[in-house]
């Protein structure tokens, strides 16, 4: 498999670095070969093309990032602790990666739909895990029973997306875990029941 390749991870990291600072359409393939250090035509051993790139970039990252989260999450008892947990680790991994935060808030926000579809199979994965909380807190009694999964679940991606996107146009300039809490306590009390 291409990803155990030993040059594929050094491809990606090598194409985070380059697309963050130069933007997507500014990124050719053989600026990102140059900073991994390998030869143009070897990228073409791991990649179809830039947009494979992208998507592969998307991919890897996010898979490390659902696996971080999952770990983190399962250790934690009740909905409202997953729920601050699962918030905290989607900024810290950001606060952690400023390249990928560009990378991840602005330019995967490409307009080609088949780039966007494919980038929305890979997040299922990170929506089943906010799927799981809102049903555990459903069942604890945190949030109330009516709720759209689909909504909900679309307001609580959108809400961290929108915090991390305006935290890298403000040029990272203060601390997005700090925000955490504050979200958190947005999103629970918009969702409890009214004996909340």
């Amino acid at each position: 498999m291409k990803k155990n390749k030993p040059k594929y991870k050094q491809i990606i990291d090598a194409a985070v670095q380059v697309i963050a600072e130069n933007g997507y359409h500014a990124s050719q393939v053989s600026k990102i070969a140059k900073k991994a250090g390998v030869a143009d035509g070897t990228i073409y051993l791991y990649f179809k093309n830039k947009e494979d790139i992208l998507v592969s970039l998307f991919q890897e990252k996010m898979g490390q990032f659902i696996d971080k989260i999952e770990h983190e999450t399962t250790s934690r008892q009740t909905a409202e602790e997953k729920l601050l947990t699962l918030i905290e680790t989607h900024f810290e991994q950001l606060a952690a990666d400023h390249h990928l935060a560009i990378v991840t808030q602005l330019e995967l926000r490409q307009s080609n739909k088949d780039l966007r579809q494919k980038i929305n199979h890979v997040l299922k994965g990170y929506l089943d895990i906010i799927d799981q909380i809102v049903d555990e807190g459903v069942e604890e009694k945190l949030f109330r029973e009516n709720l759209d999964r689909r909504l909900v679940r679309q307001m609580i991606f959108g809400t961290m997306d929108e915090t991390v996107t305006n935290w890298v146009m403000k040029d990272q300039r203060y601390n997005i875990v700090d925000q955490a809490k504050e979200v958190h306590s947005l999103i629970v009390h918009g969702l409890a029941g009214p004996h909340q």
